[in-house]
């Protein structure tokens, strides 16, 4: 059974998701929020599978919400999808940054958002490759900063070929696509994929996209389309 919390100040939009969901044999909401603190307090108590969180929330925002539950060593099996109005919003990549699994915009049909529960739910982050990649190839940058990315140190604990991994893994690629650009097997692609995100302390491979950007493994050109 996968365990579900809703975040979102329209209860509307909750019982919206709550029908739906709820409808599935294999799904079960076990709270709602109306704000990010009750939020981070739901989860801590309930430890859901996903949290459908949010962004806009009066109090503490849904950016500050899934940045609590990111930092909360207990709260690493939890994952947090973020729902948003637009998909080219710097909050997102910033929700990205700190340690969401993907986001949803609130228009998605309905099937799309059941496949997304189940696949994160299974522990795989939730890249639409070609909107990912251009929240972070307008955002990650950060316009207007003027800093070039630079190479965190635990990067250099990386192999040859995880590094590797890492550029595939940010160009959307799957663990399958992977293994088949570098003639492995698929089980060494998921083995390469996983020692990357360990060494970089990346909670998923959300994570990695972000990191390989600022790392400057990856370009802004490189992620067009």
């Amino acid at each position: 059974m996968i365990r579900v919390l809703l975040a979102d100040d329209q209860a509307l939009v909750r019982a919206g998701f709550r029908a739906l969901l709820g409808a599935e044999p294999d799904i079960e909401v076990v709270g709602e929020a109306a704000d990010g603190l009750q939020a981070v307090d739901l989860v801590r108590g309930s430890r859901p599978d996903v949290v459908l969180m949010d962004i806009r929330m009066p109090g503490v925002d849904g950016l500050e919400a899934t940045r609590r539950i990111a930092a909360d060593p207990e709260l690493a099996a939890t994952r947090v999808v973020i729902l948003t109005t637009f998909e080219l919003d710097e909050y997102v990549f910033e929700a990205l940054r700190t340690g969401a699994s993907g986001f949803l915009v609130k228009d998605t049909e309905p099937v799309e958002l059941l496949r997304a529960v189940r696949v994160v739910a299974a522990g795989e982050a939730l890249l639409s490759p070609s909107v990912t990649r251009r929240v972070i190839s307008e955002f990650a940058g950060g316009a207007g900063r003027g800093r070039e990315p630079v190479p965190p140190r635990e990067l250099q604990q990386l192999t040859d070929r995880e590094r590797e991994v890492m550029v595939l893994v940010a160009e959307g690629l799957s663990n399958d696509e992977i293994a088949a650009r570098l003639v492995i097997s698929p089980a060494t692609a998921k083995t390469h994929v996983s020692r990357t995100m360990i060494k970089l302390g990346a909670r998923d491979r959300a994570q990695l996209v972000v990191q390989a950007y600022e790392a400057g493994l990856i370009r802004p050109g490189w992620l067009a389309g």
